[in-house]
């Protein structure tokens, strides 16, 4: 449930945030301090502290005043890029966040263009840091009820912000999951849930269906679990307004609710978290939910490709040949690279259907995380617009992707004796690209865009995001759509 999100255009004074107890200023950098609320206040801490008005861009301040409000003051630089103000804005609601308000004020100073940006980064910052992630733990941290915004003339921006930040807290939510709440079966179960909420159409092809197609790839990786309970599971989303004839744009997710290994099993260092190898397919119910919340005129379809990779007599071994659904043939190399069979198939199914492009989202390769760390993702495009649009929506959003490329002469390394292609390669090199051109094989000539989320998880938050589960991908594939549209 998101806390209520109100707009004031009223002069903001001390009164009127003395009832909501928490309060964030923002200012546009200046060597000035401009008359507002609490000011004298924050002179005497900025004098203590030894601070200038501008240092208030690096250091944002916290003041009693009074009557008891904590109110946080910060200048954002005018041109700042969205990451970095973001970033900027988590740290100063940190300070007001840490007390686990019932509600926050949002008040922003400046000219209208500042106000706006300001406004609409600060209640998305707020709504995804608004309510804590599923815990079991016996104390359960309050959420934020309410959140006033100062200053802003418009709430058509802060509904966009707001359905956003909606499918974030969602993806995070359902990503936080531990494995045993998370089952294949759970998860269907809480996507019809989903289905029914958002008034998406709904078709399961389970696990006994997907053998007698032929999605050998699917099923290699998913027969390992006893319960055989996996399914790939398709939405789709018709918004009112848009062509009937449109061809739909399609989302693909890596839904892997637990990974061993298989028999190619993890040491225990890279098992932990592995509930999380799913971030891929709840990022994308987490931009079908925006989507859908926004009412945009626009078809969009999803492919979750859900199962477990498990060890056990039933598991897939290394040297075994599978056939995709397409009539691929693929020789098992190594059983931890399950991501790309269970979404060989998926993307096979969403090609089927002719979608005037294809987007996947996948927990994919340890390989994206030495190229470029935790703090962005990598994304493979077939041409340089859909590469030119995918990192514009990575600036928009502040969720930075870099674009790699994916040369054809790298096929030479998945080249099998036994089958079409290799799974991967023992090697590691390069694995990220590999995958790509092992993926490639399935979408046909579909345009296509697949993204290896190196940065699911970044220790400490990331961007807007506070919590290390931060659901990257989901404000990044919203402005990719919005591109497209």
């Amino acid at each position: 449930m998101q806390p209520e999100l109100a707009e004031r255009k009223q002069e903001i004074t001390v009164n009127a945030v003395a009832g909501a107890g928490h309060a964030l200023f923002l200012l546009p950098e200046s060597k000035r301090l401009p008359e507002l609320p609490g000011g004298d206040e924050l002179g005497a801490a900025l004098k203590r502290r030894d601070l200038k008005p501008d240092d208030l861009v690096k250091t944002p301040v916290a003041v009693q005043l009074p009557g008891g409000t904590l109110a946080v003051y910060a200048m954002l630089k005018p041109d700042a890029d969205t990451f970095a103000l973001h970033e900027q804005l988590r740290r100063a609601l940190a300070l007001l966040l840490a007390e686990h308000p019932k509600s926050l004020v949002l008040a922003v100073f400046g000219d209208a263009a500042f106000k706006a940006r300001a406004a609409e980064a600060a209640a998305y910052v707020a709504l995804v840091n608004a309510a804590p992630l599923p815990t079991h733990k016996a104390k359960v941290d309050p959420a934020v009820k309410r959140i006033v915004v100062y200053g802003h003339q418009s709430m058509d921006g802060l509904a966009r912000v707001r359905a956003v930040a909606e499918g974030n807290v969602l993806c995070r939510s359902l990503t936080a999951l531990p494995p045993n709440a998370l089952t294949p079966a759970a998860y269907r179960k809480r996507i019809k849930a989903l289905a029914k909420d958002y008034g998406w159409t709904l078709e399961e092809l389970p696990y006994a269906k997907l053998k007698k197609m032929g999605a050998g790839a699917f099923c290699a990786v998913a027969q390992g679990s006893p319960a055989k309970d996996a399914a790939i599971v398709k939405l789709s989303y018709r918004g009112a307004g848009a062509k009937s004839k449109t061809r739909p744009l399609s989302l693909v997710g890596k839904g892997i609710c637990f990974d061993t290994g298989g028999h190619n099993l993890k040491p225990a260092r890279y098992m932990q978290r592995m509930n999380e190898d799913m971030n891929g397919s709840a990022v994308v119910l987490g931009i079908l939910a925006a989507v859908s919340r926004m009412k945009w005129p626009v078809n969009v379809d999803a492919w979750l490709a859900i199962a477990e990779n498990h060890i056990g007599p039933d598991a897939y071994r290394p040297s075994e040949v599978v056939k995709a659904l397409n009539g691929t043939t693929i020789e098992i190399v190594h059983t931890d690279a399950e991501g790309r069979m269970a979404l060989a198939d998926a993307l096979a199914l969403a090609a089927r259907d002719k979608p005037a492009r294809i987007i996947d989202f996948a927990t994919l390769t340890g390989s994206m995380h030495v190229a470029v760390g935790v703090r962005m993702s990598g994304i493979f495009a077939t041409d340089s617009k859909l590469a030119h649009q995918a990192s514009r929506a990575g600036a928009a959003s502040g969720e930075r992707v870099v674009a790699f490329p994916a040369p054809e002469d790298y096929d030479s390394a998945l080249d099998s004796d036994v089958a079409d292609i290799k799974q991967c390669t023992l090697d590691g090199e390069a694995d990220h690209i590999l995958a790509t051109r092992f993926l490639s094989r399935f979408v046909g000539d579909t345009p296509w865009i697949h993204v290896d989320l190196a940065a699911h998880i970044c220790k400490g938050g990331l961007g807007a995001v506070a919590s290390d589960t931060n659901g990257f991908g989901v404000a990044w594939g919203v402005a990719a759509l919005e591109a497209m549209c």
